[in-house]
């Protein structure tokens, strides 16, 4: 892509920091389907960069991007950092005429971490936990029209449970940084938001998943994706042999990365 189709735009200002969203304007011009972005990083690090190898693909196959900084889990524990997702999908919306984007779609990514947050908003958008900022965005509705969600954390009240069975001290460190309590990991839980009957919308879906990952079982997106049909939803969970987490940005020239990008280019397309 060239320099001329990305830029750096502030959607929202909270504790007197300025939060920025990358934007990917898409090859080719038109309408086009978009997503808006929630990296990962065990809601602690990484920024809108952490997935520029799915966005630059995305982009430079017609779709356009908006990927996210949020505050990390040492500035805002939850629910700021969702609302944060929230406000960004919402600032798209509010200003996509000024913009000059021509949306047919509008749908969410999330890796890791940020798949319990952009998830919370795809189930949830009204969610009264996460939007309760920007009086400003209050009439644009935060719904997703798809969701990719790329080993993503959608039970993070189990995969706590399963970092302490383990004796993964980072992956505790990383929960109690982010949520005041156990309370908070069941309210801001995509599965559980499921299990309770609080979805109020079920977008497609699809689950990237490598076999080898050692930060979430990988048999977690198959208890979500049966529970996702049974409430109504459509997904698909594609998993990748021996990968483990975060591999199609760890590696991306590997067979199952490459694999992976054209299976979310893909399913984005087809929306």
């Amino acid at each position: 892509m060239t320099s001329q189709n990305i830029e750096d735009l502030p959607y929202r200002t909270v504790g007197g920091e300025r939060l920025l969203g990358r934007l990917y304007r898409p090859e080719g011009g038109g309408p086009a389907n978009w997503v808006v972005d929630a990296h990962g990083g065990a809601w602690g690090s990484g920024d809108r960069l952490n997935n520029e190898v799915i966005h630059k693909d995305l982009a430079a196959n017609g779709v356009g991007v908006f990927a996210l900084d949020f505050r990390p889990s040492s500035v805002a524990k939850y629910p700021g950092p969702v609302e944060d997702v929230s406000c960004g999908v919402r600032w798209l919306k509010a200003n996509a005429a000024r913009l000059e984007i021509d949306a047919k779609l509008i749908g969410g990514l999330g890796s890791s971490s940020g798949g319990q947050q952009m998830g919370c908003v795809a189930l949830a958008p009204m969610g009264t936990a996460w939007t309760s900022g920007d009086a400003d965005l209050a009439g644009t509705d935060a719904s997703l029209d798809f969701f990719v969600a790329c080993w993503p954390i959608l039970d993070p009240l189990a995969r706590f449970r399963m970092a302490q069975e383990k004796g993964n001290e980072r992956l505790v460190a990383a929960h109690d940084a982010y949520f005041p309590d156990e309370l908070s990991m069941s309210e801001g839980n995509p599965y559980l938001i499921l299990e309770r009957g609080e979805a109020t919308h079920l977008p497609p879906m699809i689950v990237i998943q490598g076999t080898s990952d050692a930060n979430v079982e990988h048999t977690r997106a198959d208890i979500f994706a049966d529970l996702y049909r049974t409430k109504g939803g459509r997904i698909d969970v594609e998993k990748y042999d021996g990968m483990p987490h975060t591999f199609v940005t760890a590696d991306p020239d590997a067979d199952a990365s490459r694999k992976a990008i054209i299976d979310i280019r893909n399913f984005v397309l087809a929306q």
